[in-house]
């Protein structure tokens, strides 16, 4: 079945402004994020945050370094609120302890919305990130903030579990209040010509996004060059001839460029589309209900789950400014003058989706992938735990958001993280070195994660 082409915001610089792509978008609902059929509150306010991030127009595209980080911060003000309660495992920044008897779904309702909301009027006005965007998203945020309130008695217990939920939300606020760039998001200093394998203006755009990412302060990582892979290939080396013939075969849009892409491999691009902290969250959730974890191993796994994803970005941001390393779609349109003769160019090749404005290694993409993997099958204890996700990006008719859902199974985390890194290549992003690299530097950030901190109390 051919796979019909969905509509996203494209970031194109013209005039000094953004515009978006013409058509129908698929709406994103409240169904596309709500959290499974006997979730805790710790699992609603994950929800919760995704609909944030998307209110906010940074997801589920545009903006997952901020998004990365909201989610982080929100869940560590909610694990240690909870061990404020009843110290189960090792706080991350608040280690206070709460009076007896306070409520912890409002101390998760409480620590959540007290970083959300500030995080939210922080974000950057970038053109796609209007006053509009944080205006509505804040919204959903008071929306869901009053509901669970509301859901509770007015007693003691409720001001108590809102005291500890406002502190430890203020600890996680104070540590990380200057932990990086305030920015530019965007830096137009780009170059518009560099010597073969080194990073060129990604066709369509006149800047390098989120280039200064790298500079802001890891969660779990000792420095953004913690882990950092080897070097990409050279262009005159038989891995690169193999991975440049790959993606040109596959990548293409099959309109203005043929692609040997099947039906299922182009779903799979676009299943794989959206934002890493979305879907992996959004997996985390459905996964943690069928496991019946309770709110303090909720409050764990997704303080783990994002701080390696937010580290992830900030690793990838290092390594992508590190290496420098070219995009296909520029080494393709200029293969001919790359000095290897088994790299033929094609100066009209066009991706299936317009790629990214910033370098090609390591994949941010595999990186997220192999984190999420990592954090998932250490805290769950195995590799090997089915599971069925939609996709956000997919055509209009069959996303999360429809009544009838496009679902994808898989039978281990590992299973999805190779297919995650499959993806870059057959939406046409990125090299197999980038991705297959990526996936493992990210198996490393979420380890180290696991393996260091919110340990169990014993």
């Amino acid at each position: 079945m051919r796979v019909q082409l969905p509509v996203v915001l494209v970031m194109a610089l013209v005039a000094g402004v953004f515009t978006q792509s013409p058509g129908p978008v698929a709406p994103l609902s409240r169904a596309a994020f709500a959290a499974p059929a006997g979730g805790d509150a710790v699992s609603a306010w994950n929800a919760h945050a995704g609909v944030a991030a998307t209110n906010a127009c940074i997801a589920p595209l545009d903006d997952p370094f901020h998004e990365s980080r909201m989610y982080a911060m929100m869940h560590l003000a909610i694990h240690d609120a909870l061990n404020a309660i009843d110290r189960r495992f090792r706080p991350y920044t608040f280690d206070k302890r709460a009076e007896p008897g306070a409520s912890s779904d409002a101390a998760v309702a409480a620590a959540a919305r007290d970083v959300l909301v500030p995080l939210l009027g922080q974000l950057p006005r970038l053109p796609f990130i209007t006053q509009s965007c944080v205006d509505a998203s804040v919204a959903s945020v008071e929306a869901a903030y009053t509901e669970a309130l509301a859901a509770l008695p007015d007693t003691p217990a409720k001001a108590q579990g809102i005291a500890v939920g406002k502190a430890a939300a203020a600890a996680i606020l104070a540590l990380r209040a200057t932990d990086g760039p305030a920015g530019p998001f965007l830096n137009s200093n780009c170059p518009q010509e560099s010597p073969p394998g080194k990073y060129q203006c990604t066709p369509g755009f006149r800047f390098i996004a989120f280039e200064v990412w790298g500079k802001v302060t890891p969660f779990v990582l000792q420095d953004s060059a913690q882990f950092r892979p080897g070097p990409p290939y050279a262009v005159t080396d038989k891995g690169y001839t193999a991975d440049f013939n790959e993606v040109k075969s596959l990548g293409g849009d099959g309109v203005t460029t043929p692609s040997t892409r099947t039906a299922d491999q182009t779903e799979i691009a676009y299943f794989w589309w959206e934002s890493s902290p979305l879907k992996w969250n959004r997996i985390a959730r459905a996964v943690s209900v069928n496991t019946g974890f309770n709110p303090w191993q909720n409050a764990r796994l997704f303080g783990l789950l994002n701080m390696a994803l937010a580290d992830g970005y900030v690793a990838m941001s290092a390594t992508k400014n590190y290496y420098s390393y070219w995009r296909p779609v520029t080494a393709i349109r200029t293969g001919e003058t790359d000095g290897n003769p088994d790299t033929v160019g094609d100066p009209a090749w066009t991706p299936l989706r317009p790629t990214p404005p910033n370098q090609d290694y390591a994949s941010g993409h595999a990186i997220q992938g192999g984190a999420g993997a990592e954090v998932l099958k250490q805290v769950f204890g195995t590799d090997a735990i089915g599971f069925r996700d939609c996709g956000v990006k997919l055509p209009a008719g069959s996303t999360c958001a429809d009544p009838t859902p496009v679902l994808r199974s898989y039978t281990s985390f590992s299973q999805a993280a190779t297919e995650n890194a499959l993806s870059r290549i057959l939406i046409g992003f990125h090299f197999r070195k980038s991705v297959e690299e990526g996936t493992q530097y990210g198996r490393k950030i979420g380890e180290r994660a696991v393996t260091n901190y919110l340990q169990p109390v014993l």
